[in-house]
């Protein structure tokens, strides 16, 4: 049996494709030691990524009415918007991407590949539609620094090559 989303990749429904996720889940006694009881409440917070074209409050509504509808008839379902943002996506024909891809090839001496990744900076489509700005992501970290986990780390020559690689996309920027 294959998983996922038929017509895309592994990385890119990992990566790229909408999801919906379970971030936490609690209900009945939480506390210390054993008790047999039956629950009268369960709580979960679920969040979404989003991908171009989509909409946060329209999202938000399409999930909350599905949820709704698919929940038991004695089932009370109370759910709220916690917070949103606008997906967004860097174009890379734009004069911001080039001047940093071309940074990043003087720093680190290979052409970077363009990677689109799934997270959440909800600032940024903001700043694309009040101010007209097209955000650069440069990202210096690897996949092993596991990023908000535990463990995450970041290895210091990254750093430095970052630090290195900002003043190469500020002159590239300038002469695009």
């Amino acid at each position: 049996m294959k998983w996922g989303e038929k017509g895309y990749t592994t990385n890119e429904r990992t990566g790229i494709r909408p999801t919906l996720e379970l971030n936490g889940i609690w209900g009945g006694y939480t506390g210390e030691g054993a008790k047999t009881v039956l629950p009268s409440k369960a709580f979960a917070k679920i969040s979404c990524r989003l991908v171009p074209n989509q909409d946060s409050h329209t999202i938000t509504d399409l999930l909350i009415n599905h949820l709704k509808k698919i929940a038991p008839p004695y089932v009370q379902l109370n759910a709220q918007l916690h917070h949103g943002g606008e997906p967004y996506m860097t174009p890379i024909d734009s004069k911001g991407y080039k001047a940093a891809a071309k940074a990043i090839e003087a720093t680190f001496g290979k052409q970077p590949i363009p990677v689109r990744g799934g997270g959440s900076i909800p600032i940024c489509s903001l700043f694309e539609k009040e101010l007209g700005l097209k955000i650069i992501f440069m990202g210096f970290g690897l996949d092993s620094d596991n990023l908000h986990s535990p463990n995450e780390k970041f290895d210091l020559a990254n750093y430095y090559k970052g630090i290195e690689t900002i003043p190469y996309f500020h002159k590239y920027f300038a002469e695009v």
